[in-house]
């Protein structure tokens, strides 16, 4: 099971996935750790991608695949993976299908934490004006916020269109979003072993 999780900057994310990454043993493959990890490793790849980033320059498509490619070798026994970061346009979503594909693997389903935007920065300027973290800051947060809408919005009709495509109410609780995310993914793989049982099979309920 391949998921995608989208989610604006404080919407959570990253606290479902790691649940998932707990409760379900799905590997979380973050673009911003691969690239740390890679730049660290002393890897040949990793060479490259430290001089990419010690440039200033954008790392490529390319290679952000293939530190995902890498990944998915590394666990192949892993019961499903979560994709954070990435991808964050329809021609890095092609990719990634282009990359699963290879492996008899596809994206199964892609999540989006659906949250109001001035709720969010509501929240935010709380935590903001009580903890004063700099990611934080209102003023900053906005632009992020934008940048985040503007990315994903040609990605949403492109997984729609693949039926793969579900919403949750991302300002619920953690535990109400919690179960929300696990009965998509739980509908979702019912959906998936039942296209693998032929067709007369589930007809006449024989397996």
């Amino acid at each position: 099971m391949n998921i995608v999780l989208f989610g604006p900057p404080a919407a959570g994310k990253g606290t479902q996935a790691k649940i998932l990454t707990k409760e379900r043993g799905f590997i979380q493959l973050s673009t911003g750790d691969m690239l740390r990890a890679a730049r660290s490793s002393g890897s040949e790849l990793g060479k490259k991608v430290a001089g990419i980033m010690d440039r200033g320059d954008l790392v490529s498509d390319e290679i952000v695949i293939a530190l995902i490619e890498e990944q998915l070798e590394t666990n192949a026994g892993a019961p499903g993976f979560i994709f954070d970061g990435f991808p964050r346009t329809v021609e890095q979503a092609k990719a990634l299908d282009v990359s699963l594909a290879k492996r008899d693997m596809a994206v199964d389903s892609v999540i989006r934490l659906r949250v109001d935007d001035n709720v969010l920065l509501g929240r935010v300027t709380k935590r903001f004006a009580e903890e004063g973290r700099k990611d934080d800051n209102p003023e900053s947060f906005k632009i992020r916020l934008g940048n985040y809408n503007k990315q994903t919005a040609p990605l949403l009709p492109y997984y729609a269109e693949k039926g793969r495509l579900s919403e949750v109410d991302g300002l619920a609780d953690i535990e109400t979003v919690s179960k929300s995310i696990a009965t998509v993914i739980d509908m979702q793989k019912t959906g998936r072993d039942m296209v693998k049982i032929p067709f007369w099979k589930r007809l006449f309920g024989r397996r």
